[in-house]
């Protein structure tokens, strides 16, 4: 059970409600309503995860395409010579990248991207590297509104907009410190 204590936002530009939680059964949404009645209803059997923010709809990136095929994302070791922001133009041009560095620079660009509560992105991926790491991090093709029986997928966000925590198909994929 993930209760946020900002409140929970069923749709991305709907209203707030507070007092509000959501039961995730395996990676599905098993119920959504006030806090008290699911804990009574739930808690004998629940993890209740307490956050300090508000629960909705994970963010939807629609350059995800670009953001993964048109930018290296370097790795911690390369950072001395390339710097840890993503590289395009003419310093992606200079780089001799090979399929499996794509593919590297994609997982790396999904954490990114997980970390800034994004659930869903725009494709398509022409490169297979870059596709099947899109595919194996679980991120969807369109983000949907929080209902019973659809994927828990969701962000919490803090007051400031960062995102707190990020979770696809019911897996936590993204924890801020």
């Amino acid at each position: 059970m993930h209760h946020p204590w900002g409140g929970l936002r069923a749709e991305w530009d709907g209203p707030v409600t507070p007092g509000q939680a959501v039961v995730v059964d395996g990676g599905r949404i098993a119920a959504l309503g006030p806090y008290e009645e699911l804990l009574a209803r739930y808690g004998e059997r629940a993890r209740v995860r307490e956050w300090h923010g508000v629960l909705g709809p994970g963010r939807y990136e629609p350059d995800g395409a670009a953001l993964l095929e048109a930018a290296y994302w370097p790795d911690p070791r390369e950072a001395a010579d390339l710097g840890t922001e993503p590289l395009t133009g003419a310093a992606l041009a200079a780089l001799d990248l090979t399929d499996t560095r794509w593919g590297a620079s994609a997982r790396r660009g999904v954490q990114r991207l997980l970390a800034r509560g994004v659930t869903a992105l725009a494709g398509p991926f022409a490169r297979a590297s870059v596709r099947t790491a899109v595919e194996r991090s679980g991120l969807r093709a369109a983000a949907r509104p929080l209902a019973v029986d659809a994927d828990a997928d969701f962000a919490v966000l803090a007051d400031d907009g960062g995102c707190l925590v990020t979770v696809l198909g019911g897996r936590l994929v993204f924890r801020r410190a």
